[in-house]
């Protein structure tokens, strides 16, 4: 079992709380570790923001749950109605995530009545947001994440999987519903790739150099995303249309193996063009170097239409579409690819590490 930055993120921020609830002898240590649990963020601005609005909600929590707890005493129906109103101040505030901690501040504080309530209630309230910031510091300085390492990975692996299906597709290899249960798994993958680039796209650079490196960065990504997508729409249709695609002349069949055979080697080449391992040449369209000739494609799929006036061809419609624009979004992608690696070469570095 492989142990997540995160994983271990949460552990150590827990410990740390713990003992420094323990050394400022605080009272009911275990609050300063449950806060930590809930302020553990994937990335540092994250965490910036997180204990901004971890804060706020803690400070809605304790001054409600004291004057609630002085006015009615404390028992569960008020302990109750007030977590109600603190859920939806927080809601009005747009600070869904923080509510679990500001609830753990309620409970915290009206469930220690008694004479010294307010001192009680204060000294909990200090133990939790010691967590919140315990936690803050183990985000900022404890294993900071490689998302650029983790999105090439991720890409590439998607990629690949998606390009293994298309070649076996293509070539009526697939098993119907094997290839259409990778599909769905593979969907999840992209939608949790577009949530790793979100988390790299929020991660701040301190310094304009840096910045501009990581804008650039960001356009690549986000077209190497796109490109994916495309890839995956297009294997969506060729296993929708298989049927209809087998019922086609064979001329047409070979072509389009031919064509989209050349479309996944250089998608391929392209990752790897982009990390260094092979040479970023001049940026030309991809059917300018006689590779890929949509043209062809197209004209041989028309004549189809003109002697054979059959459903296949409006159904097929989409998966030549689907090809075209795979292809123009490629050509994009290798113009990316080269500007990076031809301008700006001392800033345009990728460090790709173990994740």
């Amino acid at each position: 079992m492989k142990l997540g930055a995160r994983i271990l993120k949460t552990g150590i921020a827990i410990t740390l709380a713990l003992f420094l609830a323990l050394a400022l002898e605080l009272p009911s240590v275990a609050f300063a570790g449950i806060s930590a649990i809930f302020a553990i963020q994937p990335t540092i601005y994250r965490s910036y923001i997180s204990i901004i609005e971890q804060v706020q909600a803690n400070v809605i929590g304790a001054a409600l749950a004291i004057t609630f707890g002085l006015i009615f005493g404390s028992n569960p129906i008020i302990i109750g109605l007030t977590a109600i109103i603190v859920i939806a101040i927080n809601i009005k505030l747009k600070a869904e995530s923080t509510i679990p901690v500001a609830l753990v501040t309620v409970i915290a504080i009206l469930e220690s009545p008694g004479d010294d309530f307010v001192q009680i209630a204060l000294i909990r309230f200090s133990t939790i947001l010691l967590g919140v910031f315990a936690a803050f510091i183990v985000n900022l300085v404890f294993l900071p994440p490689k998302y650029e390492t983790k999105l090439y990975n991720r890409i590439a692996e998607n990629t690949e999987d998606i390009i293994k299906w298309m070649r076996v597709n293509i070539r009526h290899a697939s098993e119907h519903n094997v290839l259409k249960d990778d599909i769905e798994k593979l969907k999840e993958k992209m939608i949790k790739l577009d949530q790793l680039y979100l988390h790299y796209k929020e991660e701040r650079n301190y310094f304009k150099r840096e910045s501009y490196a990581k804008s650039r960065k960001l356009v690549l990504f986000r077209q190497m995303i796109v490109t994916t997508n495309k890839a995956l729409e297009t294997l969506k249709k060729l296993h929708r249309l298989e049927n209809d695609l087998n019922q086609m002349p064979e001329d047409f069949q070979k072509i389009l193996v031919t064509e989209l055979d050349y479309l996944l080697y250089f998608h391929e080449e392209s990752l790897l063009r982009f990390i260094g391992k092979t040479k970023a040449q001049p940026s030309t369209e991809i059917s300018e170097e006689g590779k890929f000739n949509k043209e062809q494609l197209t004209s041989v799929f028309m004549r189809y239409h003109e002697q054979h006036d059959t459903d296949c061809f409006y159904s097929l419609l989409p998966l030549v579409s689907s090809i075209i624009d795979y292809s123009e979004q490629l050509e994009h992608l290798d113009t990316l690819i080269y500007s990076f690696h031809h301008y700006h070469k001392d800033d345009n570095e990728i460090k790709l590490s173990e994740e």
